[in-house]
């Protein structure tokens, strides 16, 4: 792999990894408190569940977006680029809603705007690269989850 295309994997890891980290901040100190006392749906996994997952999600997205940023600039991959940007905030501010904000409601508003971000990211990569868009199905897969279990928390508190 030339220099540049190494910069650039390591920096679209960097960059996806450091969207868990601005919502682990929030995450870390809600989860023993305020986290533990909200009832829960059976399917609930345990918290130390989410960490593992969403450092693999992150590094999936990373390399989803290396493979899109290795590509020839175009008004395609740069209008791909601008839609992962948005659904990647959308996935830091869910953390600081939900954990930070503890509004469950307006989490749960904004899930489903990531979810979307997330479907149409999705399909835009995949056009330009297959193995990309393949990429970005586990995280479509894991926020589904997340959205319903979002809900169920909406509900049941």
């Amino acid at each position: 792999m030339k220099t540049k295309n190494i910069l650039k994997f390591i920096g679209s890891i960097v960059i996806c990894e450091l969207a868990g980290i601005i919502g682990s901040v929030f995450t870390v100190s809600a989860i023993p408190t305020w986290y533990r006392t909200l009832q829960k749906p059976s399917f609930n996994p345990p918290s130390w569940v989410f960490g593992p997952v969403w450092t693999t999600l992150y590094f999936l997205m990373g390399i989803a977006l290396f493979l899109i940023c290795k590509r020839e600039s175009t008004p395609e991959t740069k209008r791909a680029i601008k839609t992962f940007s948005l659904q990647l905030s959308l996935n830091a501010l869910w953390s600081i809603v939900f954990f930070g904000l503890k509004d469950i409601r307006l989490a749960f508003i904004t899930i489903i705007a990531l979810w979307i971000a997330i479907l149409v990211t999705l399909i835009q990569f995949s056009k330009i690269s297959k193995t990309a868009g393949a990429l970005l199905v586990p995280y479509i897969l894991w926020v589904t989850f997340a959205s319903v279990l979002n809900y169920s928390l909406m509900v049941l508190n």
